[in-house]
């Protein structure tokens, strides 16, 4: 048979669903989407409606697309459950993202439950890599917009445009996203310029590539 967990309340993680496929002692669990924050409610309720005589768990975790430190709570209460049902339990086929987030934290990707607890530093890390992601992801679009306008500006590669921006950055101190915005903008006919230091940056990386 094939479920998945109902819809709930506007705290469970957007998109994220639970399919389960019993196959007679064997239940594998499906996840498909991002491990947030109510991801391990979710994981519950999937848990709670699998049928007796249940002794194997797999969770096929290749469809998760991007995982913070919630995903250490869902796995935790899948390990939790198959100990107290006696069940043995995996979570394996991890990919992109969530697979880099489980080798941070010094968990074994292809078998991250039978590893030992996440350390509190690596905790730490995990969470600050976890939010480097989230901006690199917020930032793309400007960046983008930024890299369109130096091509377009300077008859540059995208690479080109690309390492313009990055080494611009360096020079001036400059958040990459805060030089790219300042581009952007400068590129309107009444937009503001970029201010003095960024300017003189521009210049300087320009001059480096010949432009």
């Amino acid at each position: 048979m094939t479920s998945a967990a109902p819809p709930g309340p506007t705290d469970r993680p957007p998109g994220l669903v639970i399919e389960c496929r019993v196959e007679e002692e064997r239940a594998v669990l499906v996840p498909r989407g991002d491990l947030v924050q109510g991801c391990a409610e979710l994981l519950a309720e999937a848990l709670a409606g699998l049928p007796p005589g249940i002794v194997r768990i797999d969770a096929d975790m290749r469809h998760v697309v991007f995982m913070d430190t919630a995903g250490m709570r869902f796995l935790d209460l899948l390990s939790g459950y198959g100990h107290r049902q006696s069940q043995a339990v995996t979570a394996r086929h991890w990919r992109g993202q969530p697979r880099r987030t489980l080798e941070l934290t010094g968990l074994d990707p292809d078998d991250p439950l039978r590893a030992p607890g996440t350390e509190p530093e690596r905790l730490h890390v995990l969470q600050e890599e976890v939010e480097q992601l989230r901006q690199a992801i917020a930032s793309r679009p400007v960046i983008d917009q930024a890299r369109g306008v130096l091509m377009a500006v300077h008859a540059c590669t995208p690479d080109a445009a690309w390492e313009i921006l990055r080494e611009a950055s360096q020079l001036s101190n400059t958040k990459l996203r805060a030089v790219a915005e300042a581009v952007t903008a400068g590129a309107s006919g009444d937009g503001p310029a970029p201010p003095p230091e960024l300017r003189a940056a521009l210049r300087t990386a320009l001059v480096r590539r010949g432009r």
